[in-house]
C-alpha cells in the first residue's frame, strides 16, 4: 500500500485494514491482512491490536480471526443520522409509505452497491411485507435493484463506464440482468424514463420502481422507491397507480435540497 508524503502513516494503515473487511471478507486473520496490504505480519499484528482494543475490531474466538467491532457500526450509523438528506426526506418517505401502504426506501450509490439511508415501513394493517432482513445501512447490489438502476442510470458516463465494465452480474432473481449489453440498454431507458422498476430481479416476489432526487446542481444525489410484494400489483400497476405519487414525494424532497427544476 502506497502512503500520501502528507498524511500519517499510521491512520492510513489502520483505515486500509478497516477497509480490507466487507460482505465477501466478513472475517480476515493476520495473514490475510499481511498480505493484501503489503505488510509484515508483525506490523499488521500491531495495527490489529490497536483497533481491536479501540473497538473496532473483534476477534473470533474460534477461528482467531478478526471481523469489524462495534465501533465501526457506530460511525456508519453516526454518519448516516447527520446526513441532512435523510434528515429532510424522513418525513416525507413516511408520509409516502402511510398514504400508500407501502414501505418506501431511499438508497445512495457506494461503488457497486447501494446503501439504504432511510426505511420506512407504512403505519397501515395488513400489508404483506418482503421479508429480506433490510435496515438502514444495509447494501445490496445496483444493478439489480430498482434504486441501483436509477443511481447507475444518472452518473456521468465517465463514471459509468468503468463501473458497468468491472461489475459481477450473477443471478440473484427469477429476471436478473445478467449481460452488460442488457445491462446498459436497461439504464439508457431508465435515464430516459426518470423510472426503474424491478420485477423479481432481485428476489422472488420483489417488485418495486424508484425514481431519481436530486440536489443543487441538479445532479442525482439518492434515490427513492415503492416495494411491494408480487401478489399486490403487476409492474404495470405499480407504475401507473404510484409512480405519480412516488415522483410527486422525490421533487418536493429534491426542492427542499436546493435543486430547482427547468
Amino acid at each position: 500500500m502506497e502512503t500520501s508524503p502528507n498524511g500519517s502513516q499510521s491512520l492510513e494503515r489502520g483505515l486500509a485494514i478497516l477497509s480490507e473487511f466487507g460482505p465477501a471478507t466478513p472475517e480476515l486473520g493476520i495473514s490475510d491482512l499481511a498480505r493484501s496490504l503489503g505488510l509484515s505480519r508483525s506490523t499488521s499484528h500491531r495495527y490489529v491490536a490497536t483497533l481491536a482494543r479501540l473497538g473496532y475490531l473483534q476477534q473470533n474466538a474460534n477461528t482467531r480471526k478478526y471481523r469489524l467491532g462495534p465501533r465501526v457500526l457506530d460511525l456508519g450509523f453516526a454518519a448516516i443520522n447527520s446526513m441532512e438528506l435523510r434528515q429532510i426526506s424522513a418525513p416525507h418517505l413516511q408520509r409516502l409509505a402511510d398514504e400508500t401502504g407501502h414501505t418506501v426506501n431511499m438508497a445512495i450509490l457506494d461503488g457497486s452497491d447501494i446503501v439504504y439511508i432511510e426505511r420506512c415501513r407504512t403505519s397501515q394493517v395488513g400489508q404483506r411485507e418482503i421479508d429480506l432482513d433490510l435496515h438502514i445501512g444495509s447494501r445490496l447490489p445496483a444493478y439489480c435493484t430498482s434504486m441501483g438502476k436509477v443511481l447507475l442510470a444518472f452518473l456521468d458516463p465517465a463514471e459509468q463506464t468503468p463501473l458497468l465494465e468491472q461489475i459481477e452480474l450473477p443471478e440473484r432473481g427469477p429476471n436478473t440482468i445478467t449481460t452488460r449489453e442488457a445491462l446498459a440498454r436497461e439504464l439508457e431507458r431508465v435515464r430516459e424514463r426518470g423510472l426503474a422498476v424491478n420485477n423479481e430481479e432481485l428476489a422472488y416476489g420483489l417488485r418495486s420502481i424508484a425514481v431519481p432526487v436530486r440536489g443543487q446542481n441538479s445532479a442525482v444525489v439518492a434515490a427513492i422507491n415503492l416495494a411491494v410484494h408480487r401478489s399486490s400489483a403487476s409492474i404495470d400497476e405499480l407504475v401507473a397507480r404510484l409512480s405519480p405519487k412516488l415522483h410527486r414525494e422525490a421533487a418536493t424532497i429534491s426542492a427542499l435540497l436546493g435543486h430547482r427544476s427547468g
